[in-house]
């Protein structure tokens, strides 16, 4: 079984830029595709980028350009860059992994807060 713990999140001042790290403990964290989420107060949750196994990525349009999501299979992490931070970047930022076998892991997240 996977299991997915996230750190890094922060209160930061818009404009400023902050890492979210994704640690896996577990086999094969090469066989999972990664992704990043988040849910702000009140709002479902949404996807904000993702990382295939393969290495294709995808962005939410609300964060492309401005947010990085990248992997590292050798210490078995995901990190999210975020740079150029809004208010509305404020969320609970989840990571997750899934794989075509149906597996699909959760963390718990951790607070980003955008505010000045």
């Amino acid at each position: 079984q996977l299991q997915l713990v996230e750190s890094g999140g922060a209160l930061v001042q818009p404009g400023g830029s902050l890492r979210l790290s994704c640690a896996a403990s577990g086999i094969a964290f090469g066989t999972y595709d990664m992704g990043w989420y988040r849910q702000a107060p009140g709002k479902q949750r949404e996807s904000v980028a993702a990382l295939t196994r393969v290495g294709r990525t995808n962005y939410a349009d609300s964060v492309r350009g401005r947010f990085t999501i990248s992997r590292d299979n050798f210490k078995n992490t995901v990190d999210l860059q975020m740079n150029s931070l809004k208010p509305e970047d404020t969320a609970v930022y989840y990571c997750r992994a899934t794989r075509g076998d149906g597996r699909d892991y959760w963390g718990k997240g951790t607070l980003v807060t955008v505010s000045s």
